[in-house]
């Protein structure tokens, strides 16, 4: 079996993590029974849950594989099936008082992965309602992106009714000689040297970071653990919005955080926000096709957008992050500052080993808070008859900032995930509420 190397990406991810900034990714999934209450068998609904999940797991080939150190090349590495592997080692109940799923996960999402595993774990919150349960799945970046983990966690559920195709090379792709690929292979190394440059060369005009919220940067010790804060809103008003004043449903998104930050710095006492913003990192996948192609791994580039903390009129404010999307889009997510990510293709593999402890220090220099978004499908997602109701995504934090943002959509509800040091943002309810507050603010305005 021919050896599977880590992606230049994925590889980067995995050099990255740190004891006090781990590189993993999350998802809680809240679950609740499809009838009315105490219909279901006897038992919590979670202990069946977790039996199901670790019944599961070991049938999922990509849960299975842990990663390897490799003699060739220097600094590598890859991936090798876990002849160990024990779903009890991945899949954990844990038994909580707390009615608030967010304030169980925070803890969990701070501690780093085994890497001596497979890189992903699933925790089973059990509370106090027997007929509903939560679900923290984490898995390392190294391992998948947002739209990778999400098929992960999907193989993991109950069975979705419809047919699966699977996918098939298009006409004409079938791989040619070796000789025939060499004009190819030279063309794109000079075409991404030149990438490179470009990326490199808007990264310096973005200069240092100014005006940066002292809210947004943490000591870089990490030392105040995590903490996780989620919020649910209507897509129907997210469309009002959007219809009213214009812009795609993800330019609200975004427009939401910039004003949730303004209204949650101002309520902390903070100084009025002045300059261009902080610097948003707001990634962009390079999957294909409707289901974000297959496979996991790493398929991102990303755009740099600074928010507009600064502009007081809420229109306004949604008015110049369209504008800053929109030059985005049109320069494409292989140019510009955002697109750092794509630099990791032209590192030698050792490089990242000797390197990615001075690439997370400097993460706080190519930008300031991260905004990304997962996009959900429609269907409906259950576990052992339990449906799915909220999925609050969760974003790793780089080292020496101190919030992440997270959002996605699913069943007409928008769902934020929050992820902060605790010690940086001990008030990060009070933003959850900013955004609900910013929300009302936009959908009067175009009222």
């Amino acid at each position: 079996m021919a050896t599977e190397h880590l992606s230049p990406l994925d590889l980067a991810f995995w050099r990255m993590e740190s004891a006090d900034h781990p590189m993993h990714l999350g998802a809680l999934a809240v679950f609740r029974a499809a009838g009315p209450p105490g219909s279901g068998d006897a038992g919590h609904a979670a202990d069946r849950a977790a039996a199901l999940l670790a019944a599961r797991c070991a049938a999922v080939p990509g849960l299975r594989r842990r990663i390897r150190d490799v003699l060739l090349p220097l600094g590598a590495a890859a991936w090798s099936p876990d002849p160990a592997f024990d779903p009890a080692r991945h899949v954990f109940l844990v038994r909580t008082d707390r009615t608030c799923v967010h304030e169980a996960a925070g803890p969990l999402m701070a501690r780093p992965l085994d890497r001596e595993l497979p890189p992903w774990e699933a925790h089973v919150l059990a509370g106090p309602d027997p007929d509903s349960f939560a679900v923290l799945f984490k898995f390392h970046h190294a391992l998948a992106d947002g739209l990778g983990a999400l098929a992960l966690a999907a193989a993991l559920f109950d069975e979705v009714p419809g047919p699966r195709a699977p996918a098939r090379p298009l006409p004409g792709q079938r791989a040619g000689s070796v000789l025939s690929r060499i004009p190819t292979a030279l063309a794109a190394r000079v075409q991404g040297v030149g990438q490179a440059l470009e990326i490199g060369a808007a990264v310096a005009r973005g200069g240092l970071p100014l005006g940066v919220p002292a809210a947004l940067t943490a000591g870089p010790a990490g030392a105040g653990g995590r903490t996780v804060a989620g919020l649910a809103l209507d897509l129907d008003e997210v469309n009002l919005i959007r219809k009213g004043a214009g812009g795609t449903v993800n330019d609200v998104l975004i427009t939401l955080v910039a004003g949730a930050l303004r209204r949650w710095l101002a309520e902390r006492g903070d100084p009025e926000p002045l300059g261009a913003g902080p610097r948003a990192l707001i990634p962009v996948s390079r999957r294909r096709g409707p289901r974000g192609g297959e496979g996991a791994g790493n398929r991102l580039s990303g755009y740099l957008l600074r928010l507009p903390l600064a502009e007081p009129d809420p229109l306004r404010r949604l008015d110049r992050v369209r504008a800053g999307m929109d030059r985005n889009k049109d320069a494409g997510p292989a140019r510009g500052a955002g697109a750092v990510a794509l630099l990791a293709d032209h590192v030698h593999p050792l490089g990242h080993r000797l390197g990615g402890p001075l690439v997370a220090q400097a993460a706080r220099l190519l930008y300031d808070i991260l905004v990304t978004s997962v996009p959900l499908p429609g269907i409906t997602f259950s576990l052992g008859g339990s449906r799915v109701h909220e999925v609050y995504p969760l974003a790793p934090l780089a080292r020496g900032q101190s919030l992440a943002v997270a959002v996605s959509t699913y069943k007409g509800t928008v769902h934020y995930g929050l992820v902060a040091d605790g010690a940086a943002v001990p008030d990060l309810a009070a933003l959850a509420g900013a955004l609900r507050a910013e929300l009302d603010a936009l959908v009067r305005e175009v009222s």
